[in-house]
């Protein structure tokens, strides 16, 4: 493909990710991932000049464009070797026309920045949520031997376990990766996971596991010792912990796939046992907009009234497993307050008793009763994380 060429697939692109963002379809990945299957003639060269070209131009506008060309012109705007390939040559985009639209700059949409610097995240971190995230990994100490030579040495992290590879490590494709020894997971992700604190021997639910990167991350930490429930409303999702799990060594784990709105009921038989329960509750995902930056376009305020709901909700389910005494860890991947210490001063406010005991990370500021990481500050994933303890 020619750069003119490159620029134009990126537009067409561009017009099917801004689709989707308005009618919740498929992501940016998945849709450039499908675009180049049908496309074989497009190399790896191909293929990364556009994807840098399409996340490039999603990461230079705020508001959501009205049309991918609207969008790359947005990005040729600081990029006049973009400029000149609107050119009208074979594949490229037409030329250039007078007044023709160029969509709008920013960090986000004007009300999300609203919200964002009511919670204290200004124009500095707004920046900084937009950054090209680099990839964490997680040492995994039950395949600690197979992790003894890896390709590439890593730079070390503030998480225990924790190791830093440059944006675009095909870590897949290690042996080490391949034999269990690391797992792909931000740091702020990792350190969520030491807030747990969990040890071997002990009763620990994972009550919003998904794929069960966290699972993974805590059947380590109690060295395979003790029950570690991992739960989901998603069969597809919990569905992939299974293999990975077997990878990893990770012998312990149980599964349980949940009904929304009966899951008090399913999880009856650990009602009042578990010595901690995690909560990595359903977000906004503000605080991953490194890695899915047209996510920041699929919001509006009656998705972020549902997500409210929806915390309120696990946070009680996860409140009738905890024994007396025990932990606690709600967590989201959103910088936004109302999703992350107003939603800990609700819960404490309802149950007479409960108390916050923040955790002691080596990352992250305190915001409220528990602990704020952002990637301006800490390097990592925006994410809110606080430990709550039940009465005895």
């Amino acid at each position: 493909m020619t750069p003119a060429a490159r620029v134009q697939a990126a537009i067409e692109l561009l017009d099917l990710i801004i689709a989707a963002a308005r009618s919740g379809g498929a992501s940016a990945d998945r849709l450039i991932a499908d675009w180049f299957r049908t496309r074989r003639f497009a190399g790896s060269k191909d293929r990364r000049a556009v994807r840098e070209l399409v996340y490039g131009a999603i990461r230079a506008c705020g508001e959501i464009p009205e049309t991918g060309r609207a969008a790359m012109l947005r990005l040729a705007e600081g990029d006049s070797s973009i400029r000149q390939l609107f050119d009208g040559s074979p594949h490229a985009p037409y030329p250039l026309q007078d007044g023709e639209p160029v969509a709008g700059a920013g960090h986000a949409p004007g009300w999300l920045e609203e919200l964002l610097a009511g919670s204290d995240i200004r124009q500095d971190e707004l920046a900084g949520l937009l950054e090209r995230a680099p990839l964490d990994c997680r040492i995994n100490s039950l395949r600690q031997g197979r992790a003894d030579e890896l390709p590439e040495p890593g730079e070390p992290t503030l998480a225990a376990h924790g190791l830093r590879f440059p944006t675009g490590t095909r870590v897949e494709q290690w042996e080490a990766y391949q034999a269990g020894a690391i797992e792909v997971q931000d740091t702020a992700s990792q350190l969520v996971c030491e807030a747990v604190g969990a040890m071997p021997g002990e009763l620990i639910v994972d009550l919003c596991a998904g794929a069960g990167g966290k699972t993974l991350a805590l059947a380590a930490a109690m060295d395979n010792r003790g029950r570690l429930l991992a739960c989901d409303i998603d069969r597809t999702r919990l569905s992939r912990l299974g293999p990975r799990a077997e990878r990893a060594g990770a012998a312990m784990i149980e599964t349980r796939l949940l009904n929304p709105g009966e899951e008090a009921a399913l999880l009856a038989d650990w009602a009042g046992l578990a010595d901690a329960v995690l909560v990595d509750a359903p977000c906004s995902g503000t605080g991953t907009w490194r890695r899915n930056p047209e996510a920041r376009w699929r919001l509006d305020r009656r998705e972020l009234e549902r997500l409210a709901r929806a915390q309120a909700h696990v946070l009680d389910v996860a409140a009738g497993l905890v024994k007396p005494g025990g932990r606690l860890l709600y967590a989201v991947c959103s910088v936004l307050d109302a999703e992350g210490p107003d939603r800990v001063d609700a819960f404490l406010a309802a149950r007479p008793g409960w108390r916050a005991d923040r955790p002691d990370l080596p990352a992250g500021r305190q915001r409220g009763q528990g602990i704020r990481l952002t990637p301006l500050h800490d390097g990592t994933d925006g994410f809110f994380v606080a430990r709550l303890v039940s009465p005895c």
